[in-house]
């Protein structure tokens, strides 16, 4: 046979005959006077063999050793390794597909927002912002746009207990009467500073609105933890114009205070 033959007949590709003569899975068979390999019913064998491991999950650094043991002792070993494997991937692919099951939820119902997917506790977060937004007699603030990043940012760095936490004191604040409304009216305040000096009287009372509205149990948090990492603190107001950004530093010291 030819290569090409015992290709079709093993059900792989020349190109993988080849692939297995220069890892040593598959001999060299022997050549004719013309330079074509002559393969036999034994390579075929052989190569039907390494297909049906490779199937079933094994490395091809695997297979060299399976075959290498002419007892065939160490393929009940590899096998139960690659099913434990398998179990932990099955398992894996469970828990992806519970986190992605109400993301897809809120995707065909529409509600997922242009930052998701998120965690579902921000994601109710941005339903009430989107809800509030919708409320506005013109277009939602800009700042609110760079408030949801920066939360999906926390969202994807935090650990998953601080999280909860810190996710749970935003939607217990949001919750409050007129909270949302507030936050939007400060969205906008934000907004007409973009184009401000830093020395506008508008700053500090901005600054005191912004430190006011954040809850408590983050405002503690930062009391034990202290300010936001610097290289994170100055890239976040890099995003700003310089009012804003003077807005956010006064309100990030206001807070601290607040906290001692």
């Amino acid at each position: 046979m030819r290569i090409g033959e015992i290709a079709a007949m093993v059900g792989v590709t020349t190109r993988a005959v080849r692939h297995y003569h220069h890892l040593g899975l598959l001999p060299e068979p022997v050549r004719l006077p013309n330079g074509y390999r002559e393969y036999t019913v034994r390579d075929a064998v052989l190569l039907a063999r390494i297909r049906r491991l490779t199937e079933l999950g094994l490395g091809l650094d695997e297979v060299r050793d399976v075959l290498a043991e002419d007892a065939g002792r160490d393929l009940v070993e590899v096998l139960e390794e690659l099913d434990a494997d398998l179990g932990r991937q099955e398992a894996l692919i469970h828990e992806r597909r519970a986190r992605l099951a109400p993301l897809l939820e809120q995707a065909r119902e529409g509600r997922l927002p242009p930052e998701g997917p998120v965690s579902p506790m921000l994601a109710e977060l941005f339903g009430d912002m989107a809800r509030a937004s919708a409320a506005l007699p013109g277009p939602e603030p800009a700042i609110a746009a760079k408030d949801r990043e920066l939360l999906a940012l926390l969202d994807t760095m935090a650990p998953p207990a601080e999280q909860e936490r810190l996710m749970g004191a935003m939607r217990r604040m949001t919750e409050a009467p007129g909270a949302m409304e507030r936050a939007y009216a400060l969205y906008e305040e934000l907004d007409t500073l973009a184009d401000a000096d830093p020395a506008d009287p508008r700053v500090e009372r901005t600054a005191q609105g912004l430190a006011d509205v954040l809850p408590d149990e983050v405002v503690a948090q930062l009391g034990t933890d202290g300010p936001p990492q610097e290289g994170f603190l100055d890239a976040f107001l890099a995003d700003f114009s310089p009012a804003q950004a003077a807005v956010v530093e006064r309100a990030l010291r206001l807070v601290m205070e607040r906290a001692r």
